[in-house]
C-alpha cells in the first residue's frame, strides 16, 4: 500500500486515554480521497486482497477478527456490510446482529448473548451493534440504573481484553453521520417505495435523543479505546468513503496480522494419485 493509504488507521483511531468530541470529528472528512471513481476501483482493489486474505486466516485457523459496527440509525452498518463483506467467502465470515435481548437473553449478564457469538479460529465476525448497546441505549432511556451501566465500561473492557488474549483481533468502528446526514437519509427512505421495509417510527422518535447519543457515544469512545480493541471514527457522511476506510483499516489489520498456510497433513512427495 501507498504511504499516504497507510495513514488510514492512525487518522481516525481513537487514542488510548484521551478526551473525545464528536463535533471536533468531522463527518464530512475524506481524508484527501477527492475521486469517488477512483475511491471505488480502489474498494474493489481492496477487496480483492481481503478475500485473499481472508482465505489464509481461514487455512491458519489459529486467529480470529471481530469487527464492530456502530451507529445512529441509518448509520450505514447495512450497506458497510455488503459492500465490504459481501465479497468475503461466506464460509469464513458471519454477521450477527443484536436488536432488544430476548428473555432468556435477559436471563443471562448482558455479555452472554455476546460471547457465544464471538467468531472462532479462522473466522471473520462482524457485530451489527453489539454489546455496546447496554452503555448506549440502556443509559439514554434510563432501562437500569447509572450505577449499573457505568460499571459496565471496565467490565466491557476486561471481556474484550480476555478475547484478544485467545488471539480475537478486535476492530470497532462507530460509523459518524451528522444529524443533518441521518434526517436526509431517512427522507429518502420515504421518497422510495422499494426503501419503504426500512423505515421505523422508532428511527425518528430517536431523533429526539440526538444529543443524549451523542454524549454516551463519546464516553464509550474514551473509555473502551485500548490498545487490544481500538475504536475508530469513521467519517461516514459519504459513503464510498465509509466502504474505502473500513476496508483499508482492515486490510491493514489483516496484513499485519499475516496468516500463512499451514503445513501439509502430510508428506506431498509420497503422495500417488492414480
Amino acid at each position: 500500500m501507498k504511504g499516504d493509504e497507510m495513514k488510514l488507521r492512525d487518522k481516525f483511531q481513537v487514542k488510548p486515554g484521551h478526551g473525545v468530541k464528536l463535533k471536533d470529528w468531522n463527518p464530512d472528512n475524506t481524508a484527501g480521497y477527492d475521486d469517488k471513481h477512483k475511491a471505488k476501483e480502489m474498494l474493489q482493489e481492496t477487496c480483492e486482497r481481503l478475500s485473499q486474505l481472508q482465505y489464509r486466516l481461514y487455512a491458519e485457523n489459529r486467529r480470529s477478527v471481530l469487527i464492530i459496527l456502530q451507529a445512529m440509525d441509518a448509520g450505514g452498518k447495512d450497506g458497510a456490510i455488503r459492500h465490504v463483506m459481501g465479497p468475503l467467502n461466506p464460509q469464513g465470515c458471519r454477521v450477527t446482529s443484536f436488536k432488544a435481548p430476548t428473555p432468556v437473553e435477559l436471563a443471562h449478564d448482558f455479555l452472554w448473548r455476546v460471547h457465544r457469538a464471538v467468531p472462532g479460529k479462522g473466522e471473520i465476525g462482524i457485530f451489527n451493534r453489539s454489546h455496546y448497546e447496554d452503555v448506549l441505549v440502556v443509559r439514554v432511556h434510563h432501562l437500569v440504573p447509572r450505577k449499573v451501566w457505568s460499571k459496565r465500561f471496565s467490565q466491557i473492557n476486561d471481556f474484550e481484553k480476555m478475547l484478544a488474549a485467545q488471539g480475537v483481533h478486535i476492530l470497532k468502528f462507530y460509523l459518524h453521520i451528522s444529524k443533518d446526514e441521518q434526517l436526509e437519509r431517512l427522507k429518502a427512505r420515504v421518497d422510495d417505495p422499494d426503501k419503504h421495509w426500512k423505515i421505523s417510527l422508532a428511527d425518528f422518535e430517536e431523533r429526539r435523543y440526538w444529543d443524549d447519543y451523542m454524549r454516551a457515544y463519546e464516553d464509550v469512545l474514551e473509555k473502551c479505546s485500548t490498545k487490544y480493541a481500538p475504536w475508530y471514527v469513521i467519517p461516514a457522511n459519504h459513503k464510498w468513503f465509509r466502504n474505502l476506510a473500513l476496508s483499508r483499516i482492515l486490510l491493514e489489520t489483516l496484513e499485519e496480522m499475516d496468516p500463512q498456510f499451514p503445513p501439509p497433513a502430510c508428506d506431498i512427495r509420497t503422495l500417488k494419485i492414480e
